[in-house]
């Protein structure tokens, strides 16, 4: 017990004292009746960008998958690869029902920046930049990026949400929904540095604040100075 991290025991301390007993029927009576969130999230596993944080959710309101630039990978079920994404996809769509996806970009995304840098494996196995080579056609569709590299990365960044929203079409199961007009998918990208969050527009395909009210003009005044 002693090499567990202090700041998770203090931290679950905190829990047990203040929101454990003040959400105690809600954890019971998910334990009793299982979980039945609406909304699944995709989102970058950047430490900085939790989605229950972002969206201040309590527990059983989302599902979430994380993983490195919160990317889908094309529905390829004959594939011999492992399909921990594709797996948590399939059980939300089928096994919970959700009625919207929302994919969770963000800004200063590392996974996204590895692969602009061709950044060296950080290990043997080179686990990131196989993982980030499937976003190498969307890249190249791009055309030349700006040549400032914030620039570039944030179009990168962008190019990266629409990637995963035209995967997630690749899954029957989802096409099917989408289609019939029981399940929603969203792209959404998140300012780290702001807190501003953006919405894709399905029409222009551009990104819009969420909300546009005095708080969030407050915000991108900060951002500008």
């Amino acid at each position: 017990m002693r090499n567990f991290p202090t700041r998770l025991t203090e931290g679950y301390r905190s829990f047990l004292s203040g929101r454990f007993p003040s959400e105690r029927k809600r954890y019971k009576n998910l334990a009793e009746k299982g979980q039945h969130p609406e909304i699944l999230v995709i989102g970058c596993c950047d430490s900085r960008v939790s989605p229950e944080v972002i969206f201040d959710a309590g527990p059983g309101e989302l599902f979430v998958v994380r993983n490195v630039a919160n990317l889908v990978p094309p529905y390829e079920p004959d594939s011999e690869s492992y399909h921990g994404t594709s797996a948590a996809i399939e059980f939300a769509v089928e096994g919970l029902e959700v009625k919207h996806i929302v994919v969770l970009g963000h800004a200063s995304c590392g996974g996204i920046a590895s692969f602009y840098d061709r950044a060296q494996p950080l290990t043997a196995g080179n686990f990131i930049g196989k993982w980030m080579s499937q976003i190498a056609t969307t890249a190249d569709q791009l055309g030349t990026l700006p040549d400032d590299r914030t620039h570039a990365l944030r179009k990168l960044e962008l190019a990266v949400i629409e990637h995963s929203l035209k995967n997630l079409l690749t899954f029957p199961s989802i096409r099917t929904r989408v289609e019939a007009g029981t399940l929603k998918l969203h792209g959404t990208y998140f300012g780290v540095a702001t807190g501003l969050l953006f919405l894709r527009d399905a029409e222009s395909g551009g990104f819009l604040p969420v909300l546009e009210d005095e708080a969030i003009a407050a915000l991108q005044q900060q951002a500008d100075d």
